[in-house]
């Protein structure tokens, strides 16, 4: 038998035709690492009998997807697993497992013998049963989810279970670490392994010509934000400070890329708002994007703002730096490790409007050093990270500690 890893790749969320935008950034990683391993994709999909009907009162839910695409040189699966919408939530992880286990037995059988499971729960969960059932390691990412389910007690037990049965813990930044450390998991099968910026696609183009693109004036100044159109990720908030900045900043406006996402969509009650406070003019809502086309908007923004809930490796501030943006961020997750000195950008508090507005109005002020800037993220590429990963894969195949003593 090959002593080469041969990675299964589990997550439910991933992208696929109905839902191209859902976890790129699992792709965009893993796809890096299978160029060294080979991999495949699992991705569970919630199903219960009847759910159509739901669909034809909400379009976006739940949209169906083949059960296997090829997305490049690699396979994707879509096995369903039970899941009626509101009830027996507390079985997720056990159904999901039972519902992938006939494509993960297939899967051992054609050589596959890592898994790299992607979130704790349900995902890491059912990851580390399949690991059990099927005899084996598994690795398990957190990547920011962790955080508010750690403050409900009974998927905070689950989330314990998970740091103590899986073979490798990776977190996507240092605060993802301490809070598994907290929740018992042994410090040498944990490691920081934050994501990477793609300097190649993320890099600015000239500015005129990119907010030519937009209609947007030449002395205009421009803030961006990129990422789902759901709560969490504070669009709302930024436009409650708009107001406040045009008094200063007469030729302010505001791009918003991103649309609907597994977790939600808010564009119709940010639409209202915007509309509300008059701002029909200065807030261009843009739609999702493709992450080539990305480099546009961003070359086109003075500064980047991530009024966020909670992340737990923000990927997206690292591409706006690329494309030389400074970043005003909340002090949630691991933001102030991306924008870990003055020189990059600001962390202001969670929810603090003042705070949140005099940062931007600093922001946009300030001459920013750019070349130094996306030399800072230039120095966050792939490359590292990838190797890290692949390091570990090796490992976990041949039945050693999951990382080295230094």
């Amino acid at each position: 038998m090959s002593d080469t890893p041969r990675l299964v790749v589990f997550s439910s969320l991933f992208p696929h035709a109905a839902q191209p935008q859902a976890g790129v950034f699992i792709r965009e990683r893993m796809f890096r690492v299978a160029r060294e391993l080979p991999l495949v994709v699992v991705s569970p999909r919630p199903w219960f009998p009847g759910q159509g009907l739901i669909r034809r009162l909400r379009p976006g839910y739940r949209p169906p997807c083949a059960r296997h695409e090829r997305q490049g040189d690699i396979d994707v699966w879509f096995p369903r697993f039970f899941s009626p919408p509101g009830v027996l939530r507390r079985y997720d992880s056990l159904f999901m497992a039972l519902g992938s286990y006939a494509t993960l037995r297939r899967l051992k059988r054609a050589g596959y013998n890592v898994i790299d499971a992607h979130f704790a729960y349900p995902d890491g969960h059912a990851a580390v049963r399949l690991g059990r059932w099927l005899g084996l390691p598994v690795a398990v990412t957190l990547r920011g989810s962790e955080v508010p389910q750690s403050r409900r007690p009974a998927l905070a037990r689950r989330l314990a279970e998970v740091c103590a049965r899986a073979d490798a813990v990776i977190t996507v930044s240092d605060s993802l670490r301490r809070l598994a450390l907290g929740l018992g998991l042994d410090p040498a099968r944990a490691r920081v392994v934050g994501n990477g910026v793609d300097s190649d696609r993320f890099q600015p183009v000239e500015r005129a010509q990119a907010r030519a693109r937009f209609g947007l004036p030449a002395q205009a100044r421009v803030l961006i934000t990129v990422g789902g159109l759901v709560e969490r990720k504070g669009f709302h908030r930024v436009i409650a400070c708009l107001p406040q900045l045009l008094r200063d900043q007469p030729e302010l406006h505001y791009l918003v890329v991103g649309g609907a996402s597994p977790e939600g969509d808010i564009s119709a009650q940010l639409r209202a708002q915007t509309r509300a406070l008059g701002l029909d003019t200065r807030v261009h809502f843009l739609g999702p994007m493709a992450p080539d086309e990305l480099k546009w908007p961003l070359s086109a923004a003075d500064v980047f703002v991530l009024s966020t809930r909670n992340e737990g490796w923000a990927n997206v501030i690292l591409e706006a730096m690329a494309c030389g943006l400074p970043v005003v961020a909340s002090d949630v997750g691991g933001n102030r490790e991306v924008v870990c000195d003055a020189r990059y950008g600001e962390i202001v508090p969670f929810d603090d409007a003042r705070a949140l507005t005099d940062a931007l109005a600093r922001a946009l002020a300030r001459d920013w050093d750019r070349d130094a800037i996306i030399a800072y993220a230039r120095a966050n590429d792939w490359s590292g990270r990838v190797a890290e990963l692949v390091a570990l894969f090796r490992r976990l195949r041949a039945g050693l500690p999951p990382w080295s003593t230094p």
